[in-house]
This record gives structure tokens, sequence and C-alpha cells, in this order.
């Protein structure tokens, strides 16, 4: 539109009902816009919110083992590892060593190879293991950034949202499918006889 003069801007922007905000302070002559400064404030401060929604934060989850571990034990931790990793979130295992198993630090070695072969699909090795006294330490990082896990998350969180509102009076947990099922309601129960003293 060109330069114009301060007053005439002010006309404008009550003639338009809108708001006159100077948008380059720094700029000879300054630099101004009309527009619903309030309408403004609102969408920025909602794009902010989006980016900080979709603003990941980097996590290091610890995990600990010993070295003589039982193997159910280990599926357990394991299953924790492979959460994590899915999450998109930095794990920390930790091998505890006591007494003489100090002396056998290769056992603590194996399990965490062990460890990292079975997760290798998720994760890799962001730091080889270390023997940091009583303690050997490795870190796993996942393949998929947190970004991607938490829209991955959310995607599947609102195909739930959709299917539950689809079959409204269905569960959507699997565990809940045998509870689910009919049930004859006028089968007769047998009388208890009374018991004789």
């Amino acid at each position: 539109m060109g330069i114009v003069p301060l007053a005439k801007a002010l006309e404008l922007a009550q003639e338009y009902d809108l708001d006159l905000v100077e948008v380059a302070a720094t700029a000879r002559p300054p630099v101004c816009k009309l527009m619903d400064y309030g309408k403004f404030k609102y969408e920025s401060a909602m794009k902010a919110r989006e980016a900080r929604k979709n603003q990941a934060h980097t996590v290091i989850k610890e995990m600990k083992l010993r070295p003589k571990i039982d193997p159910h034990d280990y599926d357990t931790k394991k299953g924790h590892v492979v959460r994590f990793l899915k999450q998109g979130d930095k794990v920390k295992i930790t091998i505890m060593f006591r007494g003489r198993e100090q002396s056998r630090p290769e056992l603590g070695y194996r399990l965490l190879q062990r460890l990292a072969e079975d997760v290798q699909d998720l994760g890799f090795i962001e730091s080889n293991p270390k023997q940091d006294g009583r303690n050997m330490i490795m870190v796993l990082g996942p393949h998929k950034k947190k970004t991607e896990a938490m829209a991955e998350a959310r995607q599947a969180q609102e195909a739930r949202k959709a299917s539950a509102k689809a079959n409204p009076g269905r569960s959507q947990n699997p565990a809940d499918a045998d509870t689910d099922a009919d049930v004859d309601i006028d089968a007769e129960v047998p009388a208890e006889e009374p018991a004789e003293a």
C-alpha cells in the first residue's frame, strides 16, 4: 500500500474495526499492519502449543540387571527395554556385580551382548559396555526418533477412539472379549438341600 501517515493509518484501523500493530519497529519508517490483534495472539499461542506438543524430550531410562539373572526375570527386563525403545527413549543398561562376581566381568559382557542382539530390530548399541567400578554400563539408542514414536502412539490412540465410536457397546480390550459373550440368564440353578444335623 506504501507509506501512509500515522493519522490516516489510525483512521483506517477504526473504520475497519481492526488494530494498528507495529511489526517492524527498527525499520525506517516503522512497518505497521492492520489486523485483529486478539485473533493474532490466539493463533500464535495455538501454534506455540502445537509446537510444544510435537516437541520431544530425550529421556534416558535405566534398567538394572545382575549377572546371574533368572531367565524369566531376564524376559521381563527385556520387555521393559523393548517398550522404552519403542517409545523412542534411550536405555542405560547396568549390570551390578557383587563380591566374587567382580572377578568375572565376562558374564556381564555376555549378558549385555545377548540383550543387544535380542533388541537389535528396535535399537542399537550407542555406548559399548564399560566397567565402572562394581557396575558394567551400556547405552542402547532407538532406531526410531522420539517424535516418530509419539506420532505413531497418537495415531494408534485416535484409531482406538474412532473404533470405539463406531462400536459403542463393544469393549476395545481383547482381554474383555470373553466377558462380552452371550449369557443364558434363564438357566435353572439347583436349590441347595438343607444340611442334616
